[in-house]
C-alpha cells in the first residue's frame, strides 16, 4: 500500500501521551500525525482495563500493527509496579541465577514480563538493558545493568528475550552502543564516553553482535564517543554508529529505535527539528518523543518540510516508512491478546510476587546489606 509524505513522516514516530485518557487535543493531533505507536508511563496507567482502553483508542488513530510500548525492565524501571506487582531488576535476577545455578530464572523473568505486558494490552517492552555494569556508570545506571562482562550480559539477555518471544512480545536491546562508560545521565546532558573503539567493539558492542538475530529492536542512545570516528556527535544522530556500525559491521536487520528525543542528551546538542531529520538520515527507523505535543508536532512537521524541500530525503522517508511498516506487521501479526479475567490477573500478580521473593532469597549477603 502506498503512503504519502505526511503518512510516512508520522509512521516513523512513537509518541507519549499526557494521562490515563485521551484529551480532545490528543485525539486531534493523533489523527493528524498517525504515529507508528505510543509509549505509556506510570502517569498513563491506573489498571489493566483502563490501560487497554487507552491503548485501543490511540491505536485506532494510527496505522495498522502499531507499537504499544512501555519500559518494563524490572527494578527501578517498572511502569507496572503499582498496577500489578514489582518486578526484580536485571542485576538481581542475574545474580540469583549465578548464585543458584538456575539459569532458567532469566527466561522466567522474560516470560513474566511478557505476561504482564500482554495483560495490560501492550505488545512491546523496551528491555533488556545491554549496557555493561562498569564503575563509571554505577551511580547513573544502578541495578538496571545485569553484569559487568559482555558474556554475562548476553547470557541474561538471551534468556530474557527467549521468555518474551515465547509469548509474542517484542523486546528492545538498549542503549546502543553502550552507556557502561558514561558518568552523566543522558536524560539531562550529553555524556562523553571516552572508551576507545577497540574497547567498545570488544566489550560494549559484544552483546549486540551476539544477539543481532534475537533482538526485534535496538534503542540508540544520546551519548557521544569522542575517541572513535563518531567523535562528539550523539549516537542517535550519527551515521557512523547507526549506518556503519550497527547496520554494516554488526549486520543488524531489525528496527532501529531512538531513545527519547526530548532528553537533554540530544536537545542540548541540536533542536528537535534538526534531531528528527538527522536521526532519519543517519539510519533511524523510529523516533521516540515521550511527552510534549509541541515537540511531537515540531518533529513531524520538520520531517514533512524536509521531504518537500529535498527529493532525496523524500525518497528516504517513503522507503523507510515502507520498510518499517513491513517489520511492524511481522512483529505484531498476532494482534492484541485477550484481557485476563480477575482470577487470571490475581494469579499473575501472585506469580510475580513469588518470583520476586525467589530472587530476593537468592541474593548474595553483600548485595542484601547494600540494597
Amino acid at each position: 500500500m502506498k503512503v504519502n509524505l505526511r503518512e510516512a513522516a508520522g509512521s516513523l514516530l512513537v509518541v507519549g501521551l499526557a494521562g490515563p485518557e485521551l484529551t480532545g487535543l490528543e485525539r486531534a493531533w493523533l489523527k493528524l500525525v498517525r504515529p507508528a505507536g505510543v509509549i505509556l508511563f506510570r502517569r498513563n496507567i491506573e489498571d489493566a482495563r483502563q490501560t487497554r482502553a487507552l491503548l485501543n483508542e490511540a491505536a485506532a488513530l494510527g496505522p495498522a500493527h502499531g507499537l504499544r510500548c512501555l519500559d518494563l525492565e524490572g527494578g527501578t524501571v517498572d511502569r507496572l509496579r503499582d498496577a500489578l506487582a514489582p518486578m526484580p531488576s536485571a542485576r538481581e535476577v542475574a545474580l540469583a541465577a549465578q548464585q543458584t545455578g538456575k539459569i532458567a530464572l532469566m527466561r522466567e523473568q522474560g516470560e513474566l514480563v511478557a505476561r504482564a505486558v500482554k495483560a495490560f494490552g501492550f505488545n512491546t517492552t523496551l528491555a533488556p538493558v545491554l549496557d555493561l555494569a562498569l564503575p563509571d556508570s554505577a551511580e547513573v545506571m544502578g541495578t538496571r545493568t545485569a553484569a559487568a562482562t559482555s558474556a554475562q550480559v548476553v547470557a541474561y539477555a538471551r534468556g530474557f528475550l527467549a521468555g518474551l518471544a515465547e509469548h509474542g512480545v517484542a523486546g528492545c536491546g538498549k542503549h546502543f552502543p553502550g552507556l557502561g562508560g558514561g558518568k552523566l545521565d543522558s536524560h539531562l546532558e550529553t555524556p562523553a564516553i571516552r572508551r576507545s573503539w577497540h574497547e567498545l567493539w570488544r566489550e560494549d558492542l559484544a552483546p549486540y553482535r551476539a544477539l543481532r538475530s534475537e533482538l526485534p529492536m535496538v534503542m540508540v542512545n544520546h551519548a557521544a564517543y569522542p575517541a572513535t570516528p563518531g567523535k562528539d556527535r550523539p549516537a542517535s544522530v550519527s551515521a557512523f554508529w547507526i549506518a556503519t556500525v550497527l547496520r554494516k559491521r554488526i549486520g543488524y536487520r531489525g528496527i532501529c529505535f531512538s531513545d527519547d528525543m526530548e532528553m537533554g542528551g540530544i536537545l542540548k546538542f541540536i533542536s528537535m527539528e534538526e534531531a528528527a531529520v538527522a536521526a532519519v538520515v543517519a539510519g533511524m527507523d523510529l523516533v521516540e518523543i515521550c511527552h510534549s505535543p509541541e515537540l511531537i508536532l515540531r518533529a513531524y512537521e520538520a520531517l514533512v518540510a524536509e521531504g518537500e524541500r529535498s527529493s532525496a530525503f523524500r525518497r528516504l522517508l517513503l522507503a523507510r516508512a515502507k520498510q518499517t511498516a513491513g517489520q511492524r506487521e511481522k512483529l505484531f501479526a498476532g494482534g492484541v491478546s485477550a484481557a485476563l479475567s480477575a482470577q487470571q490477573f490475581a494469579a499473575l500478580r501472585e506469580r510475580v510476587l513469588r518470583f520476586s521473593q525467589t530472587i530476593a532469597n537468592a541474593q548474595p549477603a553483600a548485595e542484601v546489606q547494600s540494597a
